[in-house]
Parts: structure tokens; sequence; C-alpha cells
């Protein structure tokens, strides 16, 4: 596996919880401690990237800090599971991408809008002027330059995404990964898209922004999260209608393109604003700095993502269309370029530690060391 700087004081804290057992039943990683005697790298690769950091463990924890032994489990996983975007991230060459997160952002923001801006400014009719009607959107900015970047883009995203997680995967669970039942699959998936482990382990919600449970942390992750796949669907759906159905944007406010998208870009914004709300008034006692850097980063671009498509459906009868066009597409553009080396990543890395719990949750013996 990659060389993941874990350092010796995570695994001395990982076997005093195990010897202790005090959380046990807060949520899926402290049953997947108890199947284990020790721990390898992997095992705590594995283990940071099934938490959720729903922060019960630390405020039920008597030796958390400021007691002298100072066990903070979801820091040091946190720590753990911020490496593996850059450790598992390819080709190696460009790992280190994920260590400048927010500098491959910003040149990727900058570089997209010149090459957007140019093509509009030098557009016949020029970027500021109003166009309505079929391809309106394509009289500033040609389809080709549009779909070509955003094509490219997308399957190298994927490609390295879909890599890291299967090395991942590899290494967590060695040979028997493979092995996975279809149920165990779909119960994983299941979990994954009901977001179980974020309903706290006494079920009240996760301890966060505070020691308190409560269910907005929920709330807010599924906006943002159905409200990624509701936008998806409507480029999807958009993609039909134009490439199969011969029907060109843009596209009535009650059309299904419009709707999914709306809604998705409304449950981003809310989903993204109210999860940033809560990190800055969130606890940081239990939290790891850069982990929580690349979280408002993801947040942040997230938000402008969604704040930009829903002005450009507002104003894209007006002399701004062009302009927000511009600034839509190279943001969108932007977050593809990074996600594979941020935030973005971590729900497939995720994904494929839960369906390593329900193997191990359905043979526990095969995983103890």
């Amino acid at each position: 596996m990659p060389e993941v700087s874990i350092k010796e004081h995570t695994f001395w804290e990982l076997e005093v919880c195990n010897a202790c057992r005090y959380c046990e039943g807060y949520c899926a990683v402290f049953p997947a401690l108890e199947r284990r005697r020790r721990f390898s790298p992997a095992d705590v690769v594995y283990l940071a990237n099934l938490c959720h950091d729903c922060r019960a463990c630390f405020y039920a924890c008597m030796y958390a800090p400021p007691h002298e032994f100072g066990v903070n489990i979801p820091k040091a996983l946190a720590e753990v599971r911020e490496q593996t975007y850059a450790q598992y991230a390819l080709p190696r060459v460009v790992s280190d991408l994920a260590r400048r997160n927010a500098w491959l952002l910003v040149i990727a923001t900058i570089v997209s809008l010149a090459l957007f801006g140019l093509v509009a400014v030098l557009s016949p009719t020029g970027i500021f002027a109003t166009h309505t009607g079929p391809g309106a959107f394509y009289a500033v900015i040609p389809y080709l330059v549009m779909l070509l970047p955003a094509l490219l883009v997308s399957l190298y995203a994927i490609w390295v995404m879909l890599a890291g997680a299967f090395g991942f995967a590899r290494d967590i669970g060695g040979q028997h990964l493979v092995a996975a039942s279809w149920r165990q699959i779909l119960a994983a998936a299941g979990e994954a898209l009901g977001l179980r482990y974020l309903r706290g382990g006494t079920g009240g919600g996760c301890y966060y922004p505070s020691e308190r449970t409560s269910n907005s942390r929920l709330l807010f992750h599924m906006l943002v999260f159905y409200g990624f796949l509701s936008a998806f669907a409507a480029t999807i759906v958009a993609g039909v209608m134009q490439d199969i159905m011969d029907i060109l944007p843009p596209y009535p406010l009650l059309s299904a393109p419009v709707v999914l998208g709306s809604l998705g870009g409304v449950g981003i914004i809310v989903g993204a604003t109210g999860m940033l709300v809560l990190k800055w008034r969130s606890d940081r006692a239990p939290a790891d700095g850069r982990s929580l850097n690349l979280d408002w980063l993801f947040l942040l671009s997230l938000d402008v993502v969604a704040l930009t498509g829903m002005l450009l459906l507002a104003l894209r009868e007006t002399p701004a269309m062009g302009v927000l066009l511009v600034v839509h597409l190279a943001t969108v553009l932007a977050l593809y370029v990074s996600a594979p080396y941020g935030k973005f990543a971590h729900f497939l890395y995720r994904y494929a530690a839960l369906v390593q719990n329900q193997m191990e949750a359905a043979a526990p013996a095969r995983q103890s060391h």
C-alpha cells in the first residue's frame, strides 16, 4: 500500500479504545476495532475512512483531552483520512496535488476563466449581447468548446478516483474484497445513501457542531449529496434532449432539466452553506486542521458552482448571461479538475470501507489478527 504517515500515537490510541470498549455501539468503527487484536497501517487507513466523524467517542471518552492520555480518535483518524486522498491519487507523479488542493482549484479556475472568457469575447456577437431562443448559450460559447474540455476532464477525474478507490479497496481488504456478495454491496450502498453513520450512536444525531447531539449535519449533508445527484441527473436529461431529441437549450422553466437542476442547485446552496456555518461554529478540539481546510474549500467551491448556475438561470435572457455563463463553466471545470485530489473523492473510499465492514461483520474471524 502507499506510504501513509501514521503516528505511533494513533496506534496507541486505538489500542486504548480497543481495551476500553466504552463506546461500543456508537458507530461502525468500534465493532471493527473489536475484530482486531492489533493494528496494521492498512487497518488504520480502513478505520479512518469508515469513521464518519460523528465525534460521539470524543465526548464520551474518559481519556480524551484534557486527560493526560489525550485520546482523540476523531482527530487522529481525520489526519489519516486526509492523507488517503493524496496517497491513493493517480498518477503518483501528481499525487502531491492533494496537498496543494487550494492552489490547484485557484489555478484551474483562472485558466478556465481565461479560456472561456477569450472565446466569449471573440464571439461574433460579443460577451454582453442578449441572446434568447434555442442555442442561445452557443452563440456565446460554441458547443464543442463547452463539451470537449468538460468531457476530457471528467473522464480523467473518474479514472483517477476509481483507480485510487480500487487500490484502496485492495489494500484494506486483500484478496477477500473481490468476494463481496451482492447483498453486502447493496447493504453498504444503503448505508451510504441513507447516511446511516451520520445519525450518531444514540440515534439523536451527531455530536456536531458541539457536544450536544443534533441532526443538522445529517440534514445539510443530505441536501448537498442529493442536490448534486439531482444536478447530475439534469445534465444527463439535457444531454439526451439535445443530442438525441435535437432540442437545444435553454429549456423552459418547467422542463425536466431546469426542474432537476433548480432542485439540485437550491439543495447544494442550502446544504453547503449550512455545513459551512456548522463548521464555523464547531468545536475545534476533535478536528484536524488540514482536513477542516479541505472541507471549507470543497463546500465553498460547491456553493460557487451552484450560485452561478442559479444566477445564470435567472438572468439567461439579459446581457449578463454571457459573463455568468463564462464564470459558471469555469467554476464547474475547476471543480472537476480538483475533484480527484480533494474532499470530493471521499465518498468512494468511504463506500469501499463500508463494503469491507459488511464483509467483516459477516465473517469477523477472517479479519482477526
